[in-house]
This record gives structure tokens, sequence and C-alpha cells, in this order.
């Protein structure tokens, strides 16, 4: 049985896993006429990966998913393969960097970008701490590239020129052969690009924003009032209380 491999087209997390394949000349097989939001939802795509996320990888001893764990298998079906080190130690700086680059750089970037694209909603305080963690992981990485021999829709020219370390090493991989055959020509993104309206929260958006905008046309005068309003209400809450006895006329009577 080939290895199959169930992705939608571009996804990223596919293409790490597609690269490895290239360096290690191990042959894997796209499925045929995946679509995204309906093939990874079938009974079949459940059994592979019960929470239908993508990519996975079919092998003849069972399924694989979450993407490094495939790139990880790819690379071991090769013996002596020269991407996972000579050593020990070599081995463990390559778990190393992937941990890192997953964790520090891929999260913060998918906080930073996801919400811009309409997935997910827009807040410009998370954004701001999205973008500063990753300029505090690129920092680090350009430190580590600064002695040794990422980027469509937000990492701009003007971005990366903090960490020039690291955009040369970025453009020196994605140059290579292996690459160039999976990912095809990359281009950085001239500007950040435009937010999005949220595709997950459409409504409590419309709905937030429209509360406030026919409560203070309406109740302008009122809210003025409102803190004696309420300062009446809590009062006269008791007030109901000294009234009793005119209910209790009728009983007296």
């Amino acid at each position: 049985m080939a290895l199959v491999l169930h992705a939608g087209e571009g996804n990223k997390n596919a293409f790490k896993v597609l690269i490895a394949a290239e360096y290690s000349g191990v042959q894997i097989e796209l499925a045929q006429n995946f679509e995204m939001g309906v093939s990874n939802k079938t009974p079949e795509f459940i059994k592979m990966n019960p929470i239908g996320k993508v990519p996975v990888l079919e092998t003849p001893d069972g399924p694989i998913f979450e993407s490094n764990a495939i790139a990880r298998y790819v690379t071991c079906s090769k013996s002596d393969n020269p991407l996972y080190g000579s050593s020990l130690m070599e081995y463990a700086l390559i778990e190393q960097w992937i941990d890192f680059s997953l964790m520090e750089i891929d999260k913060n970037i998918s906080r930073w970008l996801y919400p811009r694209l309409g997935y997910g909603l827009y807040l410009p305080p998370v954004e701001e701490a999205a973008i500063s963690a990753l300029k505090r992981a690129l920092g680090a990485l350009n430190t580590h590239l600064a002695s040794k021999t990422l980027f469509c829709y937000v990492m701009t020219k003007t971005f990366m020129a903090e960490f020039p370390h690291v955009e040369r090493y970025f453009w020196t991989m994605v140059n290579q052969p292996n690459f160039y055959k999976i990912l095809g020509e990359v281009k950085q993104a001239e500007k950040v690009i435009p937010i999005a309206p949220s595709k997950k929260f459409v409504q409590p958006k419309e709905a937030s924003k429209s509360k406030p905008k026919e409560e203070p046309k309406k109740e302008v005068k009122k809210e003025a009032e409102k803190p004696k309003a309420e300062a009446v209400e809590e009062e006269e809450a008791p007030k109901p209380k000294p009234k009793n006895p005119l209910d209790l006329l009728p009983q007296a009577r």
C-alpha cells in the first residue's frame, strides 16, 4: 500500500510533510478529490482522525495524524536520513527547533493572520500580543542564524527588516529544488492584509453593534436620569411595604 496524504489544497502543514518526503526520497500520493469541510467529516476519515483535522497519512500499518508526527514518520522511513542528524545531540536540536517553530512562530503567525482573514474575532490587543511574541521569537532565531549558514500575508519586507538572518535563511530554503517543487514561487507580502469580516462571529458582532447604536440614540436623555431612576428603584423597593396597610384597608372593612 502506498502512503496517501489527506489534506486540502495549499495546506501549510501538508507542505512540511511533502518537502520532507522530497528530501527523503519517499513517495507520497495525495488523496484524490479531497474537499476540505466535506471529505474530513466522513465516517471513514473520522476513523483515521477522530478530531477531523488534516493532514492525515494512510500507511500500511494504519493512519497517522499531526503534521510533525507525519513528517517524522516520513523522515525515519529512510535509514540513515541526514535530516535527523548523525548523533543524539543533533537529533535533539532538530526536535528542539521543530517545537520552537510550532509553538513560538507558527502559533503567533496564526494568531495574527487568521482573525484578519475572518476566521475568528479580531481584537487589536490580541493581535498586538501576537506580533510582540512573534518578534521575540524571530529575534531569538535571528541571533541563532547570525553565525549559521516565512511570509505571504503579514510578514512584509518592512517587518522582516528587523530579522535579516531569518529572512536570508528563509529565501535560501524556499529556493532549493525540493522546496520549489512543492511550494512553487514564493512571493513576499507588500503590505499586511486588511481585516476581513469575521466568518464565525458575524451575528454577535452585528448584535453588539446594533445595541449601542440604538440605545444611546433613544436613551440619551434617559441615561442622564438613569442614576436617579436606579436610585429611586432601589429606594422605592421598600416603599411598597409601608403601602401594604392600604391593601389591608379592605380587610379592615
